[in-house]
C-alpha cells in the first residue's frame, strides 16, 4: 500500500467551507476511485491555513495514473480546488515501520 500525504494551504478565512467542500469531494469523488483504502485530513494549530490529507491507495499507479489522468480528478479539483492559496504538495510514501 501506498501513502499519498497533501501539503494543503487555503485562502486566509475560507476554513469552514473548505473543509464542507473536501469532505463532499472525498465522499463524492475520492472513496469511489479505483484502488482507494481510506483517508485522514488534519488541519493546522498554528497554521490554521494548512491541512495535511493523507490517503491509503493500494498502488502508486492507482493514485497517479488511474485518478490522476480520469475525469474524477477534474471532478476533486473543481470541488476543493478554488479554496487553494496555492498548489498542493504531494508525495508518494512506502511504509517502512509501524506499531
Amino acid at each position: 500500500m501506498i501513502l499519498e500525504l497533501a501539503d494543503i494551504r487555503i485562502q486566509p478565512g475560507k476554513q469552514a467551507e473548505f473543509e464542507l467542500a473536501i469532505q463532499r469531494g472525498l465522499n463524492e469523488v475520492i472513496c469511489h476511485a479505483t484502488g482507494y483504502r481510506s483517508h485522514k485530513l488534519h488541519k493546522g494549530i498554528e497554521s490554521p491555513e494548512r491541512y495535511v490529507l493523507t490517503i491509503i491507495w493500494d498502488t502508486l499507479q492507482n493514485h497517479t495514473v488511474d485518478f490522476r489522468e480520469s475525469p474524477a480528478f477534474l471532478q476533486w479539483r473543481a470541488i476543493v480546488g478554488p479554496y487553494f492559496a496555492v498548489p498542493p504538495v504531494v508525495e508518494h510514501f512506502d511504509l517502512c515501520a509501524e506499531s
